[in-house]
């Protein structure tokens, strides 16, 4: 009898431990719970971070620059950086011979008007790559290709500067400067048969600009004759934009093929095949079918 009831006596210690580490092990389990927890709120910051990256490059910028009434804000953010930039691109014109029209035609559409990325974050107004021989400080960008060597200067004045004497250092431009002065369709042609840009629509689009905002003034001014303002029944387009926007990109400062193509996750050459585009070539306030 005293056998049995030490028998059962163990048994029952033995059950009690049991159930003391079914208890320790319920604990450590809870232990973990706070870990699980912070590695939500981890994806949760990456997806934050993610949408906020996203937002402020596919076009955030541009509804800035646009209106409800489609180009009033444009036209006055041109307007400001015209008046901001006319006395440097007249005493670039006096000093170098480049149309002051051209300058800030080409000042407005490779800077975004000094909306875009590199514009604002490296002073180059002109979009002039590194190139050989460069010595001075540089940033990396995506344009043809991806982080490409783009200059950076300490202010816009030297920008602009480096710009004219860009022009009058290299021989394939020299012919420029046998035009007339003030003749700045010559020079938007010109500067495209020389290379400056691939784009074909390029000469059209400087000589929208500077005939939409009379930047030819400044060329007047500088060469003491009267200036005539041209007279138009109707505002220049300079944007052309869809009836519907869903599945288009509007192109912004620093944009490429390329970098469009990895925001919407397809190629350039879909993108190209989309849009009916021979090259690569794609300008600021261009609608880019991505869809």
């Amino acid at each position: 009898m005293f056998k049995k009831i030490f028998f059962l006596l163990t048994i029952a210690t033995l059950a009690s431990c049991g159930s003391s580490k079914s208890k320790v092990a319920t604990t450590k389990k809870a232990a973990y719970k706070p870990k699980r927890e912070v590695a939500a709120r981890k994806t949760h910051t990456g997806k934050t971070v993610s949408t906020t990256k996203s937002g402020a490059g596919s076009g955030r910028t541009t509804e800035v620059i646009e209106s409800t009434s489609k180009t009033i804000v444009y036209s006055d953010v041109v307007n400001s950086y015209v008046l901001q930039y006319k006395d440097i691109a007249k005493g670039n014109m006096k000093q170098y011979g480049i149309p002051a029209s051209i300058i800030l035609a080409q000042g407005i559409l490779e800077s975004g008007a000094g909306s875009g990325t590199l514009s604002k974050t490296a002073n180059n107004h002109f979009g002039i790559k590194c190139h050989t021989g460069w010595t001075g400080e540089s940033v990396r960008h995506d344009d043809d290709a991806e982080q490409e060597c783009f200059r950076k200067y300490n202010d816009p004045a030297e920008s602009y500067r480096d710009h004219a004497e860009f022009l009058t250092g290299r021989s394939r431009y020299a012919s420029l400067f046998k035009l007339e002065k003030g003749d700045y369709q010559g020079w938007a042609k010109g500067l495209k048969a020389a290379g400056y840009a691939t784009d074909p629509k390029y000469p059209d689009k400087l000589i929208s600009y500077i005939e939409r905002y009379n930047l030819h003034q400044y060329d007047a001014e500088v060469l003491g004759v009267e200036f005539t303002p041209i007279q138009k029944s109707q505002p220049v387009a300079v944007n052309t934009r869809p009836g519907n926007t869903e599945g288009f990109y509007e192109v912004t400062k620093g944009d490429t093929l390329y970098s469009i193509s990895k925001k919407f996750n397809t190629t350039v050459d879909d993108l190209k095949r989309l849009n009916n585009l021979s090259d690569n070539a794609i300008s600021i306030g261009q609608f880019i079918k991505v869809k």
